[in-house]
């Protein structure tokens, strides 16, 4: 059985709708699949009836991005309590901001010469919308070859037509995922994570580390599980799957992680929810 804890829909920027993650999910062996879309939990339900309907555990997952100095910071939080309404509050107002973000940008660039509309933009959202979305429309008006360019020459962050976020640091990232009840995982080190902000974001409530990931040398993940080890840490991991329709980093369910991995998180996940019932019984 194959086990991913990494993916996207079309809620956020993937391309895969629910209905085919959870299709493509059941075709290629994944058993145990977590649906951590950047700031919504708007498919979470929907991939969690229909993992039910093929057999497909599927954990309630989130992945919040965050900004520090010249580069971003990844947060996933698993097994989070989304119906919680602060918490579809914040998330809100992070989509909203997403959304200002990538009209500022199409400004931008429209006036870098690029005829950019941003009603294209946003037919390539059919979540909420983001930088990837202003890239596909950049590769259909010709003005990039692929995604890939669209970052390297306009928007990622040293380019022209960049756009700051609604900034969040990883620590409220790390506070907003565990007042959820959700377990604060850090994404992809190595991509933007240094290893120096560890030590911060355990004070801040960070319980894990992805560990297993398409981008990581076996030197690395060597690494990151001797961090892990280190500082306590639980070890995840997944493909960070975005769908077939774009550069994803690997194939649904490529990525080994091992069920160890699954049965420690599940059971931080039992503690915690121990833990919070017997401090509710106290008062």
């Amino acid at each position: 059985m194959r086990i991913d804890l990494h993916t996207h829909t079309t809620a956020s920027d993937g391309t895969a709708s629910p209905e085919e993650l959870v299709a493509l999910a059941t075709q290629v062996g994944v058993g145990i699949l977590a649906v951590a879309d950047h700031d919504t939990t708007d498919s979470v339900d929907t991939v969690m009836a229909l993992g039910t309907q093929e057999d497909i555990e599927v954990i309630p997952a989130v992945e919040l991005n965050t900004d520090v100095e010249d580069s971003e910071v990844h947060v996933l939080g698993y097994f989070i309590d989304h119906h919680q309404p602060w918490l579809q509050e914040f998330l809100t107002v992070l989509r909203n901001g997403r959304a200002n973000r990538a009209a500022t940008m199409v400004e931008k660039l429209n006036g870098l010469g690029i005829k950019l509309d941003y009603a294209k933009v946003q037919g390539y959202a059919r979540g909420s919308v983001g930088r990837p979305h202003v890239a596909r429309a950049l590769v259909e008006t010709g003005a990039v070859r692929t995604v890939e360019e669209a970052f390297e020459k306009y928007i990622g962050r040293q380019g022209p037509a960049y756009v700051e976020r609604m900034r969040v640091t990883p620590a409220e990232a790390v506070q907003t995922i565990a007042r959820a009840g959700g377990i604060p995982v850090l994404a992809h080190p190595g991509w933007g994570a240094r290893d120096d902000m560890i030590p911060d974001l355990i004070a801040a409530g960070l319980e894990g580390i992805e560990v297993y990931y398409p981008d990581h040398t076996p030197a690395m993940t060597m690494h990151y599980m001797r961090l892990a080890e280190q500082y306590a840490l639980l070890m995840t991991g997944g493909t960070d799957f975005h769908g077939t329709a774009v550069a994803s980093k690997a194939p649904l369910g490529s990525q080994y992680v091992p069920m160890e991995v699954v049965e420690k998180l599940k059971a931080r996940h039992a503690a915690k929810r121990r833990e919070k019932t017997g401090t509710e019984k106290s008062r």
